[in-house]
């Protein structure tokens, strides 16, 4: 099998070296004959082709098993029309990677912020919504008709709500088998009305899956007040996009924040945070992010492929993170640490190691 690497700008370079080196140890251990094949993109490829997503980086990523892509500085780069495409959208569009799938969870040693203990997964809906960069078929979801006016799009459909509930009710079935819907149907009332309709229809199917619903107001709330109720959330785009980062950061950090983008037949694993430009290059990046979003991305080849080496891999590094995590001397500096980014990936990887014979 065959992943390609996309590092990004900002500390993406040296989170993804992080983590190659993560998959390249699991690759060995494991002899899962994985393949690591890594292609420059943004702000630096700008400088040398004019674009930040060359088409041959793009097809490379569509003919891959799966994808890591490092954080973007996508609101550094210019228009489109001049090479500034935003490598994340563009992923997430042309493969029709419908659900970001981010899960939060306090781990044993962490400073935790809620009031309770969290083990969630939001499950977001992915491609339409407020995101003007890809709710629209052709140009943006956003224009101004005047100088003083200006306007924004907020696409929903039927069939996006499905799916993305359909996606959110297989994860419950793996978990404790509870959904709850987050909305906001009593300002939004027609395009609320249609998500809420489609994820109560999928629902009817899912007998064995309770379910539930809140206002995006009280589960902003409720994530600090009692995170230990919730199990699988599945929202719209920008609810999803604010609760997921609202909750990484009351588990511990959004350092630890791993995602992925996946659609039926692709995957592409990212971690929630940015690009950090201002410690790029510093040796101060916290890589667990990408990492487990890594982590994320062998479970989900294993459980759409059946195969169980890879699974296997997925599990020994989440596990090895939280062994790690446990010993407040082997944290990096967002963590209250004193590691760089450089010797965690050593430690991390002793602990892989360690764990994998």
């Amino acid at each position: 099998m065959r992943l390609v690497v996309l590092p990004g700008d900002g500390i993406g370079p040296e989170i993804s070296d992080a983590t190659v080196g993560v998959l390249d140890l699991v690759n060995r251990r494991l002899s899962l004959d994985l393949t690591l094949e890594t292609h420059e993109i943004g702000l630096a490829r700008l400088r040398r082709d004019g674009t930040t997503l060359p088409a041959s980086v793009l097809e490379a990523a569509r003919q891959a098993d799966g994808v890591v892509l490092g954080p973007v500085s996508h609101s550094d780069y210019p228009p489109r029309a001049e090479g500034g495409v935003n490598v994340s959208a563009e992923l997430r569009v042309a493969f029709d990677l419908y659900a970001n799938i981010r899960p939060a969870r306090s781990r044993e040693g962490l400073p935790y912020y809620g009031r309770t203990p969290m083990d969630l997964v939001i499950v977001r809906e992915n491609t339409e919504g407020f995101y003007a960069d890809r709710n629209m078929y052709w140009g943006s979801g956003e224009f101004m008709p005047t100088a003083d006016v200006a306007l924004a799009i907020r696409k929903v459909t039927a069939s996006g709500s499905r799916r993305i509930a359909q996606a959110a009710f297989e994860i419950a079935r793996r978990r404790r088998r509870t959904v709850t819907a987050v909305h906001k149907v009593n300002v939004l009332r027609v395009s609320e009305s249609l998500f809420l309709r489609e994820v109560r229809a999928v629902a009817e199917a899912y007998p064995d899956v309770a379910y539930a619903e809140q206002l995006i107001d009280s589960m902003a709330a409720l994530l600090v007040r009692d995170a230990r109720r919730f199990d699988v959330v599945v929202t719209t785009n920008m609810f999803g996009d604010i609760l997921s980062d609202e909750a990484s950061e009351l588990s511990g950090s959004l350092g630890l924040g791993a995602a992925i983008n996946a659609g039926d037949a692709r995957c592409v694993a990212q971690a929630q945070h940015g690009s950090a430009p201002d410690i790029a290059g510093h040796d101060r990046a916290n890589p667990i992010a990408l990492v487990l979003s890594a982590a994320m991305l062998l479970d989900w080849i294993a459980r759409t492929r059946g195969i169980d080496g890879l699974a296997h891999g997925a599990q020994a590094i989440e596990r090895s993170v939280d062994a790690v995590l446990r010993d407040p001397a082997r944290r990096t500096h967002d963590m209250g640490g004193a590691l760089g980014t450089r010797a965690f990936t050593a430690v991390l990887c002793e602990e892989i190691g360690r764990r994998l014979g």
